[in-house]
Order: C-alpha cells, then structure tokens, then sequence
C-alpha cells in the first residue's frame, strides 16, 4: 500500500461518514502514523507504507468514522503555541479559551498566586506559567482522571505547579490572587444538539451547566470572595448568550466587570475586581 492509496481510502472513508474536516482529517491521521511530512508526501506520494502502519492508519480512520474526535486518536492538541495531552476524561482545548489565558496575563504580576477552577487539562493554568514562571499556582478540579491528565501536562511541559482533587472549592485553602474557571456551561436539554464529536464523546460532567447553563456560575461567584485576597479578580469564560447574566451575578461582589469578545465577535470572558 502507497501513500497516495492509504491517505486516498482514507479520505473517501471518512466524506462517507460524513465528518466535516474530512481531507484535514485523514491527511492529519496519516501523518500522526507514518511520520511523513506533506513535502515528503509531495515528493514521494508513491512510497509503500509497512503492513504495521497501514493496519494502524485503517483503524484510526475506522474510528474517525464514528465521530470519536481527531484528539483524542493521536492524544494531543495545540493550545497557546503549547502541546497538551487530551483524552476522553477531559474537554479538547479550543482556540475560544485562549481569550481566557491572553486576558489574564494581562494582570499577572510576579509573586502573585493564581487558583484554577475545573482545570480540566491543565492547559488554561499551565499556559499562563509558560508564560509567566514567577508565580503560584494550583488547578482544581473533581474529576481524578483529568487530574492524571493535567499532571502529564506539567511534567511534560516542565513546570512546577499543584493539582487538587475538589469539588469546586470543597477542598481548597488559601487566598488567591486571581482565580479563573472555564466552568460547565452548556444548558442540560442543549447537550444532546451539539455535534456528535462533543456529545457522544467528550466528557459530560465538564459540558453540563445543569437546567440553566449557569449553575456553576452561580456557585463560584458566590464562593470565590471568601478565597481572593483584596481586591482579587476572578475571570470565567461564558457561552455566547450568557454575557449579560454572568455580569448581573458578579455585581453583588465584583467591580470593573468586562466582557471580552472572542475572534469570531461572540462573548467569551467576563472578569473584574473584589469589591
């Protein structure tokens, strides 16, 4: 088997599944298998693959087909020019939440401690230390699978932070100087009209927002005061609608509130300041 038939059978399997990126994704899938670059691929369409690979490549594209995501077959995914180990126990790291990082570095100071609620992977709070060393950190979250993720984030990623197993902030101590959540959002009866990537396969308990979309919301705007130092911030990352609710809760406590757009023009952020 070629290059050009492998990554050819490939293509047509997965326009037949129906999946959208289905040239991305057979191209991506045959590169994470055979190590081939597109210029080598350019250069030698007509190089055999070994019985081994072609075997691997079928396989993944065969789960392809079932919607299961592109990351969690090759197990990794960018986030802010970053590579991040992602599998099933945790939400694929999306280009929206980088809005989350690049605000909050905007106010990350040297020495301050910084506090992340339902890390997930990591990838919010361990983005944030690539960039900004001098700082303490620790990320929460209540899933113990994701925690084993985000901890294989930060050995491979070499950096020093803690992980905690809580439920919101059950388990926490402390004060913070900045705490920052990308929370479950999405309203329970939404879950089941997102696409099938996300809803049959992506965790649950990271995506359900329960009835509203805003309970969490509700419990860590309500909690985080007794955990931020004096004039402290809390940043969220919100769904597209939720720009004006978020902000009505965190008046009770906060002040200086914005809301920031995301590349595509939609609400993504609100954050502010301790009263």
């Amino acid at each position: 088997m070629t290059l050009f038939k492998l990554l050819t059978d490939g293509r047509e399997k997965l326009r037949g599944a129906q999946i959208a990126e289905w040239e991305l994704d057979a191209w991506y899938l045959l590169e994470y298998v055979t190590g081939c670059t597109r210029h080598e691929y350019l250069l030698h369409p007509e190089q055999e693959v070994t019985a081994f690979k072609e075997q691997t490549y079928e396989e993944l594209i065969q789960k392809r087909s079932f919607h299961i995501p592109l990351q969690y077959l090759t197990g990794c995914q960018e986030f802010m020019g970053l590579s991040f180990f992602v599998d099933e126990h945790v939400l694929i790291p999306r280009q929206d939440t980088e809005i989350l990082v690049e605000e909050a570095l905007r106010q990350v100071r040297d020495g301050i401690k910084i506090l992340d609620m339902c890390t997930g992977s990591g990838c919010i709070l361990l983005s944030i230390l690539k960039n900004r060393p001098k700082i303490t950190a620790i990320g929460v979250d209540l899933s113990k699978e994701a925690l084993g993720i985000a901890e294989k984030n930060r050995e491979h990623l070499g950096i020093a932070c803690e992980f905690l197993q809580s439920d919101l902030f059950s388990q926490v101590t402390g004060t913070y100087d900045m705490i920052l959540s990308n929370p479950p959002y999405i309203p329970t009866e939404d879950l089941d009209t997102l696409m099938e990537e996300v809803r049959s396969h992506e965790p649950r308990m990271a995506l359900d927002g329960q009835e509203d979309g805003l309970y969490y919301y509700r419990k860590i705007i309500g909690q985080s005061p007794a955990y931020l130092k004096p004039e402290g911030m809390l940043f969220l990352e919100i769904g597209y609608d939720q720009a004006a609710a978020v902000s009505e809760m965190m008046r009770e406590h906060f002040l200086d509130i914005h809301v920031v757009k995301d590349l595509a023009g939609l609400d993504r952020v609100v954050y502010g300041s301790l009263k």
